[in-house]
Formats: structure tokens, sequence, C-alpha cells
């Protein structure tokens, strides 16, 4: 009985195509406006480390003064050197990783090959485990590496080729501010948005291009910074010169805690920290600590603009005007063909072989709507690209969003049409074969 209705959805589909086709364009531009907005925000939302996104967390405590003017309740965002330095060997978790950023000169020892600036991540070697980045050739450096401050690099996979044609160039060497580094390792394309790990230089944008030991980037000749800092006191540029300032707040700490116990046993020595450093006279305020894994931190931090939330409101308000616009358009053209289903109930159709003819054919223009309203979506995104904003040029959609796009339009259409078709499955067959 299921095929019957369906055929006759069919032929009622090909009916009254004027009504048919604004039904379509209406589902096809609320499925447009709506899929646009929440691939926007499915993209600025998502977790960028779903693999381990609950086991990485970031450490925060509070070196501040007690009387420190305008300051938040909340710990700094980053670490002094000092603490930074006192957390990496505490060594208490089964990966830890210390960086900061910032641009530096380098070119590549080849004859004639240009000095060029580009963006740096200073770090400790468990970023490359902890974060998972994946290596083309070679691999991270080692601890000890990190220990002897040893000059060696990792490059970005665009860096190798445009420097090395894309050959494989572990034991190659780059003049990197004045000092000779050995290429070590070179990653593949890995750029997760947003850069969870770092978000004072923007969450969203390009990757970081050459990867240095931590402590060997310290002792470099510093004449392009250390990356934001935030110093309180007489002296806020403190830092500038100065990494190991007391005052300034700078470092990015991340720690891998794989188990709920590590992460409350984490939590527990950066308290028994602060109570130390608070016993030892540098801190001054009571025990003030975070500790957020990848999506609190992102949620913390409020890194979905909010603007992005606000538009996908009202993309998808624009998608329920447009049913609502199908709702009657449904109604419309259901009961125009009366006689058609008087003549069906008088020969014998139930009620609910005409309301399943109508839902069924309510889907049957969701599914084209939501077909026509997929280039729409690529329409949309492709002007959210053309955005002067930091997040567009990340805006990406997969195959799965369009898979939803399609069923949102068949559900939301077979359910906008129940109402219509509950209204031509009540027309009774004995006042509308008496008309004819």
């Amino acid at each position: 009985m299921l095929g019957y209705a369906f055929q006759l959805a069919l032929r009622g589909f090909r009916r009254n195509t004027v009504l048919t086709a604004l039904m379509v364009l209406a589902v096809a531009l609320g499925i447009g406006v709506a899929m646009s907005m929440f691939t926007v925000l499915h993209n600025l939302a998502g977790n960028p480390l779903p693999q381990r996104g609950d086991e990485v967390f970031h450490p925060q405590i509070d070196p501040r003064p007690a009387d420190l003017p305008g300051a938040r309740r909340a710990p700094p965002d980053n670490l002094t050197y000092i603490d930074a330095l006192n957390l990496y060997h505490l060594d208490q978790a089964s990966q830890r990783a210390l960086m900061s950023a910032n641009w530096l000169p380098l070119r590549s020892t080849v004859a004639g090959n240009p000095l060029r600036m580009e963006t740096t991540r200073a770090t400790t070697r468990g970023f490359f485990p902890m974060f998972g980045v994946p290596f083309q050739y070679g691999a991270a450096w080692s601890e000890q590496d990190d220990t002897r401050r040893a000059q060696v690099v990792v490059i970005s996979q665009k860096l190798n080729d445009q420097l090395f044609g894309g050959a494989d160039s572990v034991g190659r060497e780059l003049i990197i501010a004045t000092r000779l580094f050995r290429i070590v390792g070179v990653i593949k394309p890995w750029n997760p948005q947003p850069h969870f790990w770092d978000l004072d230089d923007g969450a969203y944008g390009a990757a970081a291009q050459i990867y240095l030991p931590f402590f060997t980037w310290l002792e470099l000749p510093q004449d392009y910074g250390y990356g934001p800092m935030d110093c309180w006191g007489d002296n806020p540029g403190a830092g500038t010169h100065n990494p190991k300032a007391a005052q300034c707040t700078w470092a990015q700490y991340w720690v891998q805690l794989n188990t709920p116990a590590q992460v409350r046993a984490y939590r527990d020595l950066l308290v028994r920290y602060s109570q130390q450093q608070h016993t030892l006279g540098r801190f001054q305020r009571a025990p003030n600590v975070r500790l957020d894994d990848v999506m609190q931190w992102l949620n913390y931090k409020h890194v979905v603009p909010v603007i992005v939330r606000m538009q996908t409101w009202i993309a998808f308000g624009v998608f329920v005007i447009c049913l609502l616009n199908a709702v009657g358009l449904l109604l419309a053209k259901f009961l125009r063909r009366g006689g058609e289903i008087g003549v069906r109930r008088a020969l014998g159709a139930r009620k609910r072989d005409v309301f399943a003819q109508c839902v069924i054919e309510s889907a049957l223009i969701g599914l084209l709507g939501g077909l026509v309203g997929l280039p729409l979506v690529w329409l949309g995104l492709w002007l959210i690209r053309q955005q002067p904003v930091s997040y567009a040029a990340t805006v990406q959609i997969s195959p799965l969003l369009l898979l939803y796009a399609l069923l949102l339009a068949a559900v939301a259409t077979l359910l906008a049409g129940i109402w219509p078709a509950w209204r031509a499955a009540r027309i009774a067959p004995a006042l509308v074969v008496k008309s004819l």
C-alpha cells in the first residue's frame, strides 16, 4: 500500500508545477542559508584535536600581586618563565610541552638562497606526540636535544617544498637567526583550527613553518621578541629583553593526562605548587588554579565569535520562515486537489492512505529542495571565504554535512507537510462528489 501511495505522490508531484517549483525554491533557499552558517559554526566550534582533546590540558596558576589594579578573578592565561620551568621539570604528565612563538629570519645554506622571515614555534619535544603531529620525513628531536640546547629544527612540508623541492631534507642545514641548524624532521600539512595551543596570536590562521627546541630558541639573538607578554608593576616592558622577568607571563604550557585520576592528581599538584610558592613569598594570592581540556579552554576563551552564533540563529530563522511558506503552499496544493481526493475516498481509500500520499509528496519536495539547495550552500561558503575575517579561509564543508543538509530538508518538509496532509485527509467525500 505504501508503494501505491508513493506512486500517487510522484504523480501529484508533477501536477501544479508552479506551486511545486515555489516550494522547492523556498526549501532550497532555507537550506542554503541555514547550512552555510551551520557549516561555519561547525568548523569554528568543533574539537580541533578530536582523537585526544579530552586528554590534553592547559594548566594555569596565579603569580600576580594581591593588589594588582583591574585584575580579573581568573588566573593569567600563560605562565612566567620560572613557573613554566618549575612545572615542566616536575614531570608529572605523560607528555608536556612548553612553548611560545615569534618570527625569525632564515635561509638555506644553498648559495643564492634569499633571506626570509618565517613563523616560528618554539617548543619542547612533547609537542609532537601530544598533539599528534604527522611527519613526512624524519621525526621530532629527542629530550636530550631539549636538555643540551641542540641546534636542530623541524620544518613544514610547505617550507620544505619551497627550499628543497619536496625532497627528503633531513640532515640538511638552515641558517636561522645567524645560527646553523640541522633539519631532523619535515611534518605533513598540519594546521588544526582553532590554534588552541596559542590563542595569543589569533585563534585562526596559517601554521608555523619552523619548530625549534624551546631552550635553544631562548638563547638565540632575540631581536624579534618572545611572543605576547603580560607584565605588571612599574615596568610593563620588563620582558621585552628579559623573558625571565618574574613579573611577566608569556609561556604557554600543555600537558597530557590520560585518566581522570591523573587529572585530579595534577590539579592537586598545581594547588600544592601555588601553596609552596606562597610560603616562599613569590605568590601573594591564595592558590588560584585552572586545568581545562581543549574544549573547556576554547569555551572559556569564547573563541567562537558571538556574531557567528547570532548569524547561525538568524539563518535557521530564515529556514523556519521558508518552511512556513512551504506549509501554506502545500495546503493550497493539496486542497486544490480536493475533487481527486474526494473521489479516492468515495472509492474506498482511507484517510490514512490520503495522509500517507500527501506526506510522501512533502518529503519528495523537501528532498528535491535539498538537492537544489546544495549549490546554494557552496555559494554561501564561497561568499563567506571572501570576507576579511581571520576564520574565513578555514571554512570547509564535508560530505557528511552535505548528507545532513539533504536529511534536514527532507525531514523538515515532511514535518511541515503533516498539517496540510491532515487537512487533505479530512476532506468529506460526500460533499466533494455532490459538487462534481
